[in-house]
């Protein structure tokens, strides 16, 4: 399989959503819609957020308006719940909040000795598909982190901050604490 492009090939640009695919394949410009990479978008047991079992929050906030890859969410999410799951087995609750709905395109080029003669160049450069991506707009969320314990919370703070490397966009992580019967309490962490 061929190599990816760079990410700042397609992250800071300005786009319009391309998601739809013509009923006639024939007729349609992008005959095959690329595979979800992201397998699962809710990790851990949701049942505790409704018991309130899991008072103490965290969410991830894009800084940026970028496109951000499906399997950058997912390298992120495989992660996140790595290390949640390996030390609080089922207490958190972990969400991937975007859906990649975009279809990113690639014009491929030829390279090497007598190249030229065999591509069209910018005549019918509309592209094949290559891959799905996410619009994040500046101040969505990207993930969600529930836990029960300020060890759990240590430990998600310390993780989300290991995957920021993993974005093409500046973020924030947000702290809330959710007790029954008291406003939340919101601090701010960039």
């Amino acid at each position: 399989m061929a190599a990816l492009r760079k990410a700042n090939a397609y992250s800071k640009r300005h786009v319009t959503p391309y998601t739809r695919i013509s009923k006639k394949k024939n007729k349609a410009y992008i005959k095959t819609v690329p595979p979800q990479k992201i397998v699962k978008f809710t990790m851990g047991n949701e049942n505790l957020i409704v018991q309130g079992k899991l008072p103490l929050t965290l969410t991830v906030i894009s800084e940026d308006n970028v496109q951000i890859r499906n399997n950058a969410l997912e390298a992120c999410r495989q992660f996140v719940n790595k290390k949640l799951e390996e030390a609080f087995p089922g207490n958190y609750v972990f969400k991937v909040l975007p859906f990649p709905h975009h279809i990113q395109r690639e014009n491929k080029m030829l390279t090497g000795a007598g190249a030229d003669r065999m591509q069209t160049g910018m005549q019918l450069s509309f592209g094949k598909a290559v891959g799905k991506s996410a619009i994040i707009k500046k101040g969505n969320r990207i993930f969600f982190v529930a836990v029960g314990s300020e060890k759990a919370l240590r430990l998600a703070r310390e993780s989300l901050k290991q995957i920021k490397s993993k974005l093409p966009c500046r973020t924030r992580i947000i702290y809330a604490e959710n007790r029954k019967f008291s406003a939340p309490k919101i601090s701010e962490e960039k």
